[in-house]
């Protein structure tokens, strides 16, 4: 089977950079062009600053695949050049650019831009795969040929993808969560202040609490008439960014509608693995979920990778009587299954169901 042409736009920020390094030698999709504000001949020269710095952040090198691949301004881009649309670029520019790409061409974005349209599915390959038929109402509705899947907020990622085989055996009533973020969520520009996080944690991430609150429930809500209703949940928390590059922690509290044991909360956990349905998807890891029994796991530093940084680590989890269900801790790479590799896995779902043709 050919590979599908793709593009990333936004291709040197650091969401960007992930795209980058999930299509290196990709199976499926061939990245063809890169969108960034200018046209230069190669994304080895993109990557260049004025003062000869490298703006590449990831801690392996740049793709040797990727070197050579010709980049374009927006202006010049042609989206329908292409198969696939991986966008990785701020919420504002994505609700310019993005509708223009999807009249003709499969848009992947990490913007939070279309999240919230009723329809738009907010999908996590394996959690809520059954909301992306909502995609047909969005094309039939905007006159696209294309369409426009954003991923969730990074911090709703591992929350709802621990929350799901919980929700689905025993129903839940509440969720209390307290996340410590890492610095990469905040990206590089303007990113946070060295001096402001340096042996420090910055207890308010603006806009974020709304964003977990109204995203969460829409994920783990029921696909019914090409519409998504939302979970009946409680959801509150605090989101606070911590002293990490990368992988987001989070301390959650969860009240269940039917009592089950601390074995049958582990056991449900563990039987779950969405990934069975499908034939070896390329960014999936073998395991949705790790439960660590080390009460000083999961984390970040050393659990975020876990599974090529697609697996939600679990940990400490402990029977919590005053909502009547679980406490427990999570670890998720942010901006892994949390972004670009996450959205690339996602495009190789929609593949697998024959939903991603122009």
């Amino acid at each position: 089977m050919s590979r599908l042409k793709a593009a990333v736009v936004g291709a040197t920020g650091m969401a960007g950079q992930q795209f980058v390094q999930a299509l290196s030698n990709h199976p499926n999709f061939e990245v063809v062009i890169m969108v960034t504000s200018r046209t230069l001949e190669t994304y080895k020269e993109a990557l260049l600053e004025s003062n000869g710095s490298s703006r590449w952040t990831q801690s392996t090198p740049v793709p040797e695949d990727m070197l050579e691949v010709p980049v374009v301004s927006s202006k010049e881009f042609r989206p329908d050049s292409v198969d696939v649309i991986f966008t990785a670029i701020e919420s504002d520019l994505a609700k310019e650019l993005e509708p223009w790409f999807a009249q003709t061409t499969p848009t992947f974005s990490t913007a939070s831009a279309f999240r919230y349209f009723d329809d738009t599915p907010l999908l996590i390959t394996g959690v809520n795969d059954d909301h992306a038929e909502l995609i047909r109402k969005q094309q039939r509705e905007r006159g696209w040929k294309g369409f426009v899947l954003p991923v969730p907020n990074c911090t709703v990622t591992g929350l709802a993808i621990t929350l799901k085989p919980l929700h689905e055996h025993f129903g839940i009533q509440n969720v209390l969560m307290v996340s410590m973020q890492s610095l990469s969520g905040a990206g590089r520009s303007p990113g946070t202040r060295s001096l402001d996080i340096l042996d420090n944690i910055i207890p308010y991430i603006p806009n974020e609490e709304g964003k977990v609150r109204k995203e969460l429930l829409k994920i783990l809500g029921e696909y019914s008439s090409e519409s998504v209703i939302p979970a009946e949940i409680n959801v509150n928390c605090i989101c606070t960014r911590a002293n990490v590059l990368d992988g987001h922690t989070e301390s959650v509290f969860v009240g269940l509608k039917k009592q089950a044991s601390l074995s049958e909360i582990k056991e449900a956990i563990n039987s779950y693995n969405p990934f069975d349905d499908y034939n070896s998807l390329h960014s999936a890891p073998e395991r949705m979920i790790h439960i660590f029994d080390d009460p000083f796991r999961p984390q970040p530093r050393l659990d975020r990778e876990l599974g090529g940084g697609m697996t939600t680590s679990m940990g400490r989890l402990e029977e919590e009587p005053v909502l009547g269900g679980l406490k427990y801790v999570l670890v998720s790479h942010n901006t892994k299954m949390g972004a670009g590799k996450g959205a690339v896995l996602l495009a190789e779902s929609m593949l697998a169901r024959g939903l991603l043709h122009k």
